[in-house]
């Protein structure tokens, strides 16, 4: 019996699903949005939430202090597909003084502990829910990536990651090995103004594909990769005006991507592109409103949830200001899109990520300092309540 009670602990120890699937929130606390006027917090400090998003409600698990920054999309959080690591950016931080900010260019490395064995009841042979139970994550590495570090993703297999540089046209690389992750160079994208923005890979892993939002760009740069050789293309996928952020779906047939365009109060779009072409190519795009930050495809593949900025981020007496943004959640069927729901959300909104079962979502708000959890039930959205972070939540992701 005693033998079969230790396996039994070290078998649900093995699989972090035992304890949640998370997401992991990187937190600005360096600034503020006063009457769409970004203001620099002089004392902040920021912070990564753990979030449990099999609780009911969602509930913050652990928060430790880890540099972040709104600044980028808000793909700046990575967690590995077996949830034991998570890589977190830094855009920005704040100058000597404290009183502005700069290009940053940290690579944080979280060691997340979400299960380990422990043997409270082995003497009885019982097993109990607290025999599995969450470690405290901690910082295990903090790594030199590229000036204004912005969106990170691991491949599929957890074995490469990339780091888009927006403030210096590039992509660094860094090579994996279960927690030990190890800087292998950069891609030069031939424009330092190109402002390289979301990273993804394809399915396969030998391809990776870069939003690029400067001002002389407006596309979607295409990465050919091989083990940890990662080299430009020399070919461009064009979507919208100023492709940022951008995902794909677990099949990898299918990547969707966010064009925030000029900010002048024009309508906005969002894209699909045929990943299954040969080459990709944009097959759809669809107007959305002002300003699209964060997008996010569901696990089952059928829907895409877009954060609309929708003019909360202008001063109020602007023409295009909006009290509130926007949640939506777009149909797709094949390469087509249809709206299927929309939701009041509040100011200047950041990223969104599901759960696993493609029923809930977590939005955050920037001006809020909270994430807002919606349920997806048929084709409504609903509100069922918000989770307040330190700082505000700027870059989120789940293990993909």
């Amino acid at each position: 019996m005693r033998r079969i009670a230790l396996a039994a602990v070290f078998a649900a120890a093995g699989s972090t699903s035992s304890i949640a699937q998370i997401a992991v929130s990187a937190n600005d606390a360096k600034v503020k949005l006063v009457n769409g006027v970004v203001q620099t917090v002089k004392d902040g400090k920021d912070t990564v939430a753990i979030i449990d998003l099999k609780a009911n409600p969602p509930k913050i698990l652990f928060e430790l202090e880890v540099p972040g920054s709104v600044a980028g999309p808000p793909t700046s959080v990575a967690v590995s597909p077996k949830e034991d690591i998570a890589l977190v950016t830094a855009a920005e931080k704040l100058d000597a003084d404290g009183t502005k900010r700069v290009p940053d260019d940290k690579l944080t490395v979280i060691e997340l502990n979400l299960a380990k064995p422990t043997l409270l009841a082995r003497a009885k042979g019982a097993i109990t829910k607290t025999d599995i139970a969450p470690g405290q994550p901690k910082v295990i590495a903090t790594l030199t990536a590229g000036k204004g570090a912005a969106g990170v993703s691991f491949n599929k297999a957890g074995t490469l990651a990339l780091v888009a540089n927006r403030a210096e046209g590039t992509v660094s690389i860094f090579t994996v090995a279960g927690k030990i992750v190890t800087a292998a160079g950069k891609v030069d994208l031939g424009n330092a103004a190109s402002g390289p923005s979301g990273v993804i890979f394809s399915a396969d892993g030998r391809q990776a594909f870069v939003t690029l939002d400067g001002e002389s760009a407006h596309k979607i740069a295409v990465l050919n990769v091989e083990g940890a050789k990662v080299e430009y293309a020399k070919r461009d996928i064009n979507a919208g005006i100023r492709p940022y952020g951008i995902d794909i779906t677990k099949a990898g047939d299918i990547a969707a991507v966010a064009n925030i365009g000029r900010g002048q109060g024009d309508t906005d779009t969002i894209s699909l592109i045929d990943m299954k072409a040969v080459p990709p190519r944009v097959v759809t795009t669809v107007s959305v409103g002002q300003t699209p930050e964060g997008i996010k495809i569901s696990p089952d593949g059928k829907m895409v949830a877009v954060t609309v900025m929708n003019g909360t981020n202008k001063v109020d007496t602007s023409p295009f200001y909006k009290a509130q943004g926007l949640l939506q959640v777009w149909s797709r069927t094949g390469t087509q899109l249809t709206k299927m729901a929309e939701a009041p959300v509040g100011k200047w909104c950041q990223g969104v990520v599901w759960s696993s079962d493609s029923r809930t979502l977590l939005a955050q708000c920037m001006a809020e300092e909270e994430i807002v959890v919606f349920k997806v039930t048929g084709k409504s959205l609903t509100r069922t309540g918000a989770i307040k972070t330190k700082g505000g939540p700027a870059g989120i992701r789940t293990a993909e």
